[in-house]
């Protein structure tokens, strides 16, 4: 990027709660004191609101926060289309649904000088961006820093690393986000991704709906799960670059671009609930059972976006951290089922419980609503003859994206070279035990 790019204020501060208010300022003196928008901001700033939900929702949900920028965001040119690359929206139509397992490896190595948005991958989704409604899974591989700045009017981006840490350069400041974390970038706020390795390899999740939020925790009561001050924001840091920077813009399924005479990343204060984070997958307070019985995969949510039926989410993200297996009598490994939800799982190192083979950093599953799926034969055998001592789970990390719709995938998913074309072979010699008494 070319310009003078002023850096501050490198750190991260905690989150207090989701919902709350905070604020951060990288000038002395930047952030106006008793009112949001006065007749003169400080320093020669401009005042400006980002929503990210309606004025009008209840408090408890609103989510805005006020931006004091160098130039407001309103000074730009006209936004023209580009191509898409390898990013697709909802609504996926070109392929049916499929109700088969799927599964697929890693991404292939891109080409030399892919950047994070030229190395999204589209699987699949649901919904409609257009309405607000559903998600959509991609997959990203990228080799280079980005030198131009994006932001997703159609959702919020949920960002799982998995190989090569990355340094998220917002308009509410930096995160930085290494394998192990989560990063959520709100739906509308511009930034760019700087690679900390020489490659970052990982997984997205696209939210149009409703923003992420802890769940509530019901019976578990006041604590567990997710803490809300384990997850950090931004501190103020703003580039003051004159100069042409280009901008993309993603907007109802595709991609516009326009060549700003600034850098948009010029915020020097903000305040608000509204905010980018990142959060550490390993600081996850695991609620599990110490009796018996292996306990339904909705106690490892970390954060879910609800939608107009209580419970039933748009699309939970769920984690499955280190944790102790301690339960008498019973089946320790995720058991056989089939569920109305449907489930997209990425792995982001070591192995999963469930599965001996074939499930691999980098690579992912889809088991979509009502598809038959669980254990693999070997993991099978070898949990039921299993001495069952408390035992640590703690050399793998793996999450889901769980959603309330089937998941279309897109052809080119379909299609993959990567798509594992035996998947169903993994339950293959599940052996009849059945003896009947009479």
């Amino acid at each position: 990027m070319s310009g003078d790019a002023r850096k501050t204020a490198e750190g991260l501060s905690y989150l207090s709660g989701f919902g709350n208010e905070h604020s951060s300022e990288a000038e002395p003196g930047a952030l106006p004191e008793g009112r949001n928008s006065p007749q003169r901001a400080p320093l020669g700033l401009y005042a400006e609101q980002l929503s990210g939900t309606a004025f009008t929702e209840p408090r408890a949900h609103n989510r805005r926060s006020w931006l004091y920028r160098i130039h407001p965001s309103a000074a730009h040119p006209a936004f023209v289309r580009t191509d898409n690359g390898a990013l697709r929206t909802g609504p996926f139509t070109e392929t049916p649904p499929d109700p088969n397992r799927l599964r697929w490896n890693p991404l292939p190595a891109p080409a030399e000088g892919t950047d994070f948005l030229a190395g999204l991958w589209t699987l699949g989704g649901n919904g409609d961006a257009t309405q607000r409604a559903g998600m959509a899974v991609h997959l990203y591989h990228a080799n280079a820093s980005m030198d131009r700045v994006f932001g997703d009017a159609d959702g919020e981006l949920l960002i799982v690393p998995e190989r090569g840490g990355l340094l998220l350069h917002t308009e509410f400041g930096r995160l930085h986000a290494e394998p192990g974390h989560m990063a959520l970038i709100p739906r509308g706020v511009r930034f760019r991704v700087e690679l900390l390795d020489a490659s970052a390899r990982g997984y997205v999740c696209e939210n149009y709906g409703a923003s992420f939020r802890l769940p509530d925790l019901g019976p578990i009561g006041a604590n567990g799960l997710a803490n809300a001050r384990d997850f950090r924001a931004p501190t103020a840091a703003y580039e003051d670059v004159e100069g042409p920077v280009e901008v993309v813009n993603k907007f109802c399924g595709n991609l516009w671009t326009a060549v700003y005479d600034h850098s948009p990343l010029d915020v020097v204060a903000w305040h608000g609930n509204y905010v980018p984070y990142v959060y550490d997958l390993r600081r996850f307070n695991v609620i599990g059972s110490i009796s018996y019985d292996h306990p339904d995969p909705s106690i490892f949510t970390v954060l879910t976006s609800p939608s107009d039926t209580p419970g039933l989410a748009g699309v939970d993200f769920v984690v499955f951290a280190p944790r102790w297996l301690v339960g008498e009598d019973t089946f320790r490994p995720p058991y056989f089922h089939r569920n109305v939800m449907s489930e997209y799982m990425g792995l982001v190192e070591g192995a999963y419980d469930a599965k001996a083979e074939g499930f691999v950093p980098g690579g992912g599953s889809l088991h979509n609503m009502m598809s038959a799926h669980g254990p693999d034969r070997e993991t099978f055998d070898r949990a039921s003859a299993a001495e069952l001592r408390p035992q640590k789970i703690d050399d793998g990390l793996a999450f889901m994206f769980e959603t309330r719709w089937p998941l279309t995938l897109t052809p080119q998913a379909a299609g993959a070279e990567h798509l594992q074309q035996r998947y169903d072979d993994v339950w293959q010699g599940l052996e009849r035990h059945f003896r009947p008494l009479h």
